[in-house]
């Protein structure tokens, strides 16, 4: 994405330590966790690789594309999945951010991806925005331990609060990723 460097490697970073946590809770004995934590790593990995500073490296023209079509792919999963389960409807949302953020860096010309940014179209942007902010907003809360809630030793890929607490990450990985299209 664009911007400075030095908030570009600390999203890199950010994505991409979710992305690892989220491989270690596919170690899970629960299938729906498993299955959620692969996709929630795709997107992390996803994130970090796209958040790369473009002055430490610009991917290759033909990379946008494959972004897209991955991410289109994930968008087509969650969809599915999301006939039982209406948490997928995020990941349905985020997907399509991802492939909506890989289709307008591979439209942009190249001298706007170092310099200018305001790539995409800026309705779409805006509601993606507003919607992350809110799911942002709500993660944060749903971190706020509830009254008298003590805890059973849970094993750590299991651990609900810290797979809440990648959500939040990611979600605000992705504002600063709009935020800086």
């Amino acid at each position: 994405m664009h911007g400075p460097a030095s908030p570009g490697w600390l999203l890199v970073a950010l994505c991409a330590a979710t992305g690892a946590y989220c491989l270690l809770r596919m170690r899970s004995g629960v299938e729906e966790q498993r299955r959620a934590a692969g996709g929630e790593a795709l997107m992390g990995f996803g994130m970090a690789a796209m958040a790369v500073p473009p002055a430490a490296f610009t991917p290759p023209s033909w990379a946008w594309p494959v972004f897209a079509a991955v991410f289109g792919a994930a968008a087509l999963r969650a969809l599915w999945a999301a006939r039982t389960d209406a948490h997928h409807l995020h990941h349905l949302v985020g997907a399509g951010a991802m492939v909506y953020m890989a289709a307008a860096m591979a439209t942009a010309p190249a001298h706007r991806h170092a310099q200018e940014g305001g790539s995409g179209v800026p309705l779409l942007t805006g509601a993606l925005l507003l919607y992350f902010t809110g799911y942002v907003l709500l993660a944060g809360v749903r971190l706020l331990p509830a009254p008298g809630a003590g805890g059973a030793a849970v094993a750590w890929g299991d651990r609900p609060e810290v797979a809440r607490a990648c959500r939040l990450s990611m979600g605000i990985g992705m504002l600063a990723m709009l935020l800086t299209m």
